[in-house]
C-alpha cells in the first residue's frame, strides 16, 4: 500500500487535534482508509516548531512552504490562525497537494474568492474540518430529515455558545482579532451555519446583530497593559432557507455557564429533532404524526441511542455503546477525507463549502452594519 505523506501547518490546539487523528485511526477503522503518517510539522516559532519535533518524532521547522512545496509531501493540513490560510492554501494548491483545511477557509470574502478562482486549476482532493456532521447523531438527523420524517420543516433554532470570554479579565488572544480573522462569527457561526446549510439549506437569507462585551482586554502578552477588542463576541440572527422555514442562529463567547455547547432544534410538520454537543452520544426525535389518544398515546420524545454507531470500515472500538466524546467527530470527519483520497472522489464538506459559509459569514456581518435582511 502507498504511504502517503502528511505535512501539518500550525501545532496549536487544533493542529494537535488533527494530529491525534492519524495516531488513533487504526484503532477506530479496520481496515484504515489509507496509509498517511505524519512526516513534518511547521509552525510559527522555532520553540513550538522542536515541540512538535519531540512530541511526534517528525521533522519540524517554521517555513509553511517546507510542507506546501515540498514533492515529498501528498497531504496538507491548515491548522494556523484564519489569517494566514490563504497563502498557505493557494501554495498547497498551485504544488497539486490534497488539502484538510480547518474552518474557516480564510480570513475574508475576499481571500476566499481568490480560492475559488484557484480552485478551476486544482487537481487535487480537498475537505472542510466541519466535523460537526461527523457525530452519529448528527448523521441520523441527516438521515431521518433526508426520509422525510419530519415532513415540511417549519421552524429551527441553532446556538454555539461558549462562556470563556464572559470575564472581562480574560486575554485578548488571536481569536478575538480582527487582523488575525477572529471573531465569533469564524470561530463558533461557521459551524452551525455550516449545520443548518447541510441539514436543511441552503440558507437564504440572514438579519444579523452583532455586539462586543468588552471592548478593551488585557493584553496576552502582557496583563498589565490593556488592548482594544475590534471583533464581535456575539452575534444573534434570524435566518430563512430555501424552502422558506425561519429559524434562528446564535454564536457567542461571552454565554457564562456554557463550554462547548451546540443547540439544534429543527421543527417539522410531522416530527422534530433535537441535538446537544454536551450530550452526543443521542439524538431526540418527536413524531408528530403518532397517536396522541388515550392519554397522549404514543406520541412524544424518542431519545436515540446513537452513540459510536459508524458504518463500515470504522470498527466497534471501543464499543458503539460507549458515550461518544468531541474528538471522535474529529476522527470520523478526517477518515471521510482520506476515504475521499483512496477512492478518488470528490470530498465533501469541500473547499467550496468552505467559500460558501465564507459568504454566509460575510452576509451575517454586513447585515449587522447595514441593519437590514442582507
Amino acid at each position: 500500500m502507498r504511504i502517503y505523506r502528511v505535512g501539518i501547518l500550525g501545532f496549536g490546539f487544533i493542529g494537535k487535534v488533527h494530529a491525534f487523528g492519524y495516531a488513533t485511526l487504526p484503532f477506530y477503522y479496520d481496515p484504515v482508509p489509507l496509509d498517511a503518517r505524519v512526516t513534518r510539522v511547521v509552525t510559527s516559532r522555532p520553540e513550538t516548531a522542536e515541540k512538535a519535533r519531540r512530541m511526534l518524532g517528525v521533522e519540524a521547522g517554521t517555513d509553511p512552504r517546507a510542507v506546501t512545496e515540498n514533492p515529498e509531501i501528498d497531504i496538507v493540513h491548515v491548522c494556523t490562525p484564519n489569517h494566514l490560510h490563504k497563502d498557505a492554501l493557494l501554495s498547497a494548491m498551485r504544488h497539486g497537494k490534497h488539502i484538510y483545511c480547518d474552518k474557516p477557509l480564510v480570513a475574508t470574502l475576499d481571500e476566499a474568492e481568490e480560492v475559488a478562482a484557484a480552485l478551476a486549476h486544482y487537481g487535487g482532493i480537498a475537505q472542510m474540518t466541519f466535523q460537526n456532521r461527523f457525530f452519529p447523531a448528527t448523521m441520523r438527523a441527516k438521515q431521518l430529515i433526508d426520509e422525510g420524517r419530519l415532513g415540511k420543516v417549519l421552524s429551527f433554532r441553532t446556538a454555539y455558545l461558549h462562556g470563556g470570554s464572559a470575564d472581562p479579565r480574560a486575554p485578548l488572544r488571536w481569536k478575538l482579532s480582527a487582523a488575525a480573522g477572529g471573531g465569533v462569527i469564524a470561530d463558533l457561526a461557521s459551524h452551525v451555519l455550516d449545520l443548518i446549510d447541510w441539514l436543511i439549506g441552503p440558507i437564504d437569507s440572514v438579519m444579523a446583530a452583532t455586539h462586543i462585551a468588552w471592548p478593551e482586554r488585557p493584553s496576552a502578552g502582557d496583563p498589565a497593559r490593556m488592548e482594544r477588542v475590534d471583533t464581535e463576541d456575539c452575534v444573534m440572527a434570524l435566518a430563512r432557507v430555501r424552502s422558506g422555514a425561519l429559524g434562528t442562529i446564535e454564536a457567542i463567547f461571552v454565554a457564562s455557564g456554557t463550554e462547548d455547547e451546540i443547540r439544534l432544534e429543527i421543527h417539522g410538520s410531522d416530527g422534530a429533532i433535537r441535538f446537544n454537543l454536551t450530550d452526543p452520544h443521542h439524538l431526540d426525535f418527536h413524531d408528530a404524526t403518532a397517536p396522541d389518544r388515550p392519554q397522549g398515546g404514543l406520541r412524544g420524545w424518542t431519545r436515540i441511542d446513537c452513540g459510536q454507531r459508524y458504518p463500515a470500515p470504522a470498527a466497534s472500538f471501543p464499543s458503539p455503546k460507549a458515550t461518544i466524546g468531541w474528538i471522535r467527530s474529529h476522527v470520523a470527519c478526517l477518515a471521510a477525507f482520506l476515504e475521499s483520497i483512496a477512492a478518488g472522489r470528490k470530498a465533501e464538506p469541500g473547499l467550496e463549502q468552505g467559500i460558501r459559509v465564507q459568504r454566509l459569514m460575510e452576509a451575517l456581518r454586513r447585515s449587522a452594519a447595514l441593519g437590514r435582511w442582507t
